[in-house]
């Protein structure tokens, strides 16, 4: 009797080549685009119910959207599917080795007329709140993580795709231990090298090394995808993205998941997330394993029983 073996979706040995190189891979084809176009509008229509929303509607998040939409994976059946799909777990697990936590999941969208995203890296993840939100091994001081940015619509550079800096993920040009001055009147849709371009109420060039450095967007190349598709970067990349043109009466949405090894802390000695004028707790969050096993019971991990439940916080593994 022959076996069939499953398909392995990891990187080609050309593929990670690039990749250390160039600090990004694909775009890869996850969804087709009509099966997106349905599976994403009755998605988004779900996801208005917040009842079992990781970070709920409340005081605490009152006006801060970005955050109060983080890692709703943890409770929306797709989503929670989507994060462990092997087309995406074969290619980190390539990158970062067998053991593989999602610490966070997010939503971009970019409606008609919006500015672009302004060029930033991110290594910690302490750009907005100035506390650390992963912390890899040994006390390295530049880890960064594999995001995986997923096209939930098409995203055309007339529609706000993304820009990459090929090679910039090896050098930080910003310091992350700076603070950024949150004001959603001062800091959206400023013109920067011609381009409007604004960063969620925030100002990245106050994070800068050096204040006169500028981004060498002569290297810059557009990675425009259709509905479904994904692409893989390192967060230390240098990346960006259009403005919405609004030549069309539709959104673009972006949904981006996080991993790294489990060996990294996540949201190491912190109860809270703060950022974009809001606060939310973290007594409900958990990373969850979707790749190897967790020999270090760093976090906090969150599990299902069933393919329909949500995931649930579970003790630390060590604990």
């Amino acid at each position: 009797m022959t076996t069939v073996q499953p398909p392995d979706f990891s990187l080609s040995d050309e593929e990670r080549a690039a990749f250390h190189r160039d600090g990004y891979a694909g775009p890869f084809t996850l969804y087709e685009p009509d099966e997106i176009k349905k599976t994403w509008a009755r998605t988004r229509l779900e996801l208005l119910d917040r009842s079992a929303a990781v970070y709920r509607d409340d005081a605490a998040v009152s006006g801060a959207t970005n955050i109060s939409n983080y890692d709703r994976h943890l409770d929306h059946g797709f989503l929670a599917e989507h994060i462990t799909r092997p087309e995406i777990v074969h290619r980190v697990a390539g990158i970062l080795g067998p053991d593989v936590l999602c610490w966070r999941t997010e939503f971009f969208p970019k409606y008609p007329g919006d500015e672009g995203t302004d060029w930033h890296q991110a290594d910690t993840f302490a750009n907005a709140s100035g506390t650390p939100q992963i912390r890899w091994p040994g006390g390295s001081g530049f880890g960064g993580t594999i995001t995986v940015w997923c096209a939930f619509t098409d995203a055309s550079a007339d529609r706000g795709c993304l820009q990459f800096i090929p090679g910039t993920h090896r050098t930080m040009f910003y310091d992350e231990t700076k603070r950024m001055h949150y004001d959603p009147g001062q800091n959206t849709s400023v013109e920067k090298n011609g381009v409007r371009r604004g960063f969620f109420g925030y100002d990245y060039r106050e994070l800068q090394v050096d204040p006169d450095w500028k981004p060498d967007e002569s290297r810059a190349v557009s990675l425009e995808m259709k509905a479904g598709q994904f692409i893989v970067f390192w967060s230390t990349l240098m990346h960006a993205s259009h403005p919405h043109a609004g030549r069309t009466g539709e959104m673009r949405m972006g949904f981006a998941t996080r991993y790294v090894p489990t060996s990294v802390e996540v949201y190491p000695g912190t109860t809270d997330i703060e950022e974009y004028g809001g606060r939310v707790g973290l007594e409900r969050y958990g990373a969850v394993l979707v790749s190897g096993t967790d020999a270090y019971g760093h976090n906090r991990i969150a599990e299902r029983t069933t393919r329909d439940q949500p995931f649930r916080p579970a003790s630390r593994t060590g604990a």
